[in-house]
């Protein structure tokens, strides 16, 4: 009985940075063969982005390839060609980030290339802005798409510039909706025996972070505008300040707005003003409510408010940085830390996945690799032995 969902899965990842990582970091997760692909003279990029370093090893890296190898090969070089050809031949899916069609045929990665050797591959590109329209060759890093896409527009208080969310998240989204992608063109393929083409760019997956912002401007042509903390379409949804810190409140409904009355014990005149009846009108107050409520829970302390909410059923917590929350006892609970064991670095942690699959779990076997750690290896099952392994590190194919 298999152990892993993709365990019989061939994933070749060509791709640098973040995104493309991140997707076959999911699928390796999974239980898939991911072969990471990289030049024999530096590797991917986030090889060299930190600090922090350890051991010489990016953690930036680290936390985006493990449950891979790594095999160097100079794709420019007839031999490495030849070499990834033959992986092409028996691999499931092949990932890049190559937006320019003339250096993809010249690495010989195009699609055309690749899907007449194996018509059963399904081939991924993950670009900026995508294979098709007039952006299309352009270079796109995450920070772009989080500008283009309108997000970074509506991000930060309404008295401030545009501002950039702290993480990567178009290259993670990005990342998730890829590895979405694949998973369907797989269970397609079991239907058609034929791989096919996916197309992944950064933009199109930032937008979707839009979604009723959106929807409200593409359905009734309502203008979105910068809110701050403050959600568009709920009142009271955001942080308040307390007597001794921040917390969250989240009333999505009328009758966890009543809950939320008597939790907080509201006045009267609160409770009957007809400004505040309904969450259409709350929304249209907000600027009366929100300091109403601003002034009521400065106070009293964090803890209080939280063991007030909680008991009343509102939604509520704490606001964590995040060394907080990734020693908090529920995240620790959810198996959201996971240890690794790195050949350089050590014991390692990093960040769980968070698809809880109850028979095929995903899990860590495997640490982030070493620039070439499983050259030979892999040139080995494909039947290379060491005289033509040799010939190939003499001609700088690989290292």
């Amino acid at each position: 009985m298999a152990t892993t969902a993709l365990h019989s899965i061939r994933v070749l990842d060509l791709t640098q940075a973040l995104a493309g990582p991140y997707c076959a970091q999911l699928l390796g997760d999974l239980g898939a063969d991911v072969i990471k692909i990289e030049h024999p003279r530096g590797g991917d990029q986030a090889r060299g982005w930190g600090p922090p370093f350890l051991a010489g090893e990016s953690a930036y890296f680290m936390g985006t390839n493990r449950n891979k190898r790594s095999l160097t090969l100079d794709l420019k070089q007839p031999a490495g060609r030849e070499i990834l050809w033959r992986l092409v031949d028996a691999a499931d899916v092949l990932i890049h980030n190559v937006p320019r069609a003339s250096s993809r045929r010249a690495l010989g990665i195009d699609a055309e290339t690749l899907m007449a050797r194996n018509p059963r591959l399904i081939w991924v590109s993950i670009t900026g802005f995508g294979l098709t329209g007039p952006e299309a060759e352009k270079p796109g890093y995450d920070v772009l798409a989080q500008a283009m896409s309108g997000t970074m527009a509506l991000t930060g208080e309404p008295d401030q510039g545009p501002v950039r969310f702290p993480t990567p998240m178009a290259d993670i989204t990005t990342g998730v909706y890829a590895a979405l992608g694949i998973l369907a063109a797989l269970f397609e393929r079991e239907r058609s025996g034929r791989g096919q083409v996916i197309d992944m760019a950064l933009l199109d997956s930032q937008l979707t972070w839009l979604a009723n912002v959106a929807s409200a401007f593409l359905m009734a042509g309502v203008q979105p505008r910068k809110l701050g903390n403050a959600h568009p379409n709920l009142v009271p949804y955001q942080p308040f300040e307390a007597a001794d810190g921040w917390f969250i409140v989240a009333v999505g409904s009328e009758r966890l707005w009543q809950r939320f009355l008597d939790a907080i014990e509201a006045p009267d005149d609160l409770r009957q003003d007809p400004r505040f009846a309904t969450n259409a009108d709350r929304v249209r107050h907000r600027d009366v409510l929100v300091p109403r409520l601003a002034a009521i829970f400065k106070q009293r302390p964090v803890a209080a408010w939280l063991q007030a909410l909680e008991a009343a059923g509102v939604p509520c917590g704490p606001i964590l940085r995040p060394e907080e929350a990734l020693a908090h006892p529920h995240v620790l609970a959810r198996n959201m830390v996971w240890e690794m064991e790195h050949v350089a670095a050590g014991r390692v942690r990093t960040l769980g996945n968070p698809v809880h699959l109850q028979r095929t779990p995903p899990s860590v076997h495997r640490a982030s690799p070493l620039l070439g750690e499983h050259t030979e290896e892999i040139l080995r099952e494909l039947g290379y032995n060491q005289e033509a392994i040799e010939t190939l590190r003499r001609e700088g194919v690989i290292v």
